[in-house]
């Protein structure tokens, strides 16, 4: 009896070959991502280094923005070379030379440091906004304080993400390969993983990797987001309950602290659902035979793909949750456009004098 049940191996095949079929468009699809998203941190950056924006939140919004368009800058050679210029699939002695080989190892440290550095600093923020709602002081000492408090936090972040990563930065290594043409091309050197032939500086690296890069810190931001959920509901409850005297909903319009709330839990959920299912699929490399080569890979494009638009659509939140964002942006960028725009009042006037005075004489 013929049975149209999917095999294990055809369900591979199903996805290799989506997978070749995607890498056509991945390059062209993330170069295009980059360039919307590279400009979009710029203005995230300088939006939220104003003077008056400087907030401990803020501050760890600006080093989130800093990382994701690192992260944005170095995928773009990575993108054109390697989909672009020459085909994912093939291998060559011009794509895979030493020299760029050896970018690709570079750029597979740092993306990864990045990232590693980006979903902590959601953790920040969770923790952050939730311990400030609950904190009952206030005034300009105390927020300074917390700013203070904020860059130590974020240089701990820093150091900590490099220090975890450092076992997988020794485990990627390079290797000569001869091609049929009796040209040389490099490699990455096999991991083995599933088997007993991986070396143990790859399993520590990729136990490190996807547990406190990725599963550590995605469970903090689901307690933290929880916590912060059930917050922001107490708060629009009690907004509700408010809601009947107007000048006392009118008065909390202006300066919402919910619209905050929410905009964070935002960025906070999309790193869990770009972040928690790598974690995922890492750890099952560690213990699944062949499903590094198998899965992990073919998916690789999508997971990339995914956590660029998650590195480049933060300026539309900014702009659609927080009013004194919006303000800020239409200063620093709109508002010297207007004034070259709008004639000078003081010529016009001088003008308009000289007018007069020939028509009397």
């Amino acid at each position: 009896m013929n049975s149209t049940t999917s095999s294990p191996s055809s369900e591979i095949n199903l996805l290799d070959a989506f997978s070749m079929r995607y890498s056509q468009w991945h390059g062209y699809i993330s170069l295009t991502i980059c360039a919307l998203g590279i400009p979009l941190n710029i203005i995230n950056i300088i939006v939220l280094t104003r003077r008056k924006m400087r907030t401990p939140i803020n501050f760890i919004l600006t080093c989130l923005a800093i990382s994701d368009m690192a992260t944005m800058i170095s995928y773009v050679p990575f993108a054109f070379h390697f989909y672009c210029l020459y085909s994912s699939n093939a291998i060559s002695s011009e794509k895979n030379s030493w020299e760029w080989m050896n970018f690709l190892l570079v750029h597979l440290n740092f993306s990864a440091t990045a990232h590693t550095i980006s979903i902590w600093l959601a953790v920040a923020l969770a923790m952050i906004r939730y311990h400030q709602i609950h904190s009952p002081a206030k005034g300009n000492l105390t927020r300074m304080r917390r700013l203070v408090r904020a860059r130590v936090i974020v240089g701990i972040i820093g150091i900590f993400s490099i220090a975890i990563m450092i076992p997988n930065y020794l485990s990627h290594n390079l290797e000569p390969y001869k091609l049929r043409d009796n040209t040389t091309v490099y490699v990455f050197e096999e991991w083995h993983l599933g088997s007993d032939l991986v070396k143990p500086i790859k399993m520590i690296a990729l136990i490190l990797y996807s547990a406190l890069a990725k599963l550590v810190p995605c469970v903090m931001i689901i307690i933290y987001g929880g916590l912060l959920l059930i917050t922001l509901h107490k708060t629009m409850k009690h907004q509700r309950h408010l809601s009947s005297n107007r000048a006392c909903s009118n008065s909390q319009r202006s300066n919402d602290p919910s619209r905050t709330t929410t905009m964070l839990l935002i960025v906070i959920v999309l790193f869990l659902l770009t972040e928690l299912p790598q974690g995922i699929l890492i750890m099952c490399c560690i213990f699944i035979k062949d499903f590094f080569e198998n899965t992990y890979i073919p998916l690789g494009d999508v997971m990339d793909i995914l956590a660029l638009i998650n590195n480049g659509i933060n300026f539309v939140l900014y702009c659609t949750m927080s009013q004194e964002f919006r303000r800020t942006f239409v200063e620093v960028f709109c508002s010297p456009l207007m004034k070259n725009q709008r004639p000078n009042s003081h010529a016009t006037t001088v003008m308009y004098s000289k007018r007069l005075q020939n028509s009397i004489l």
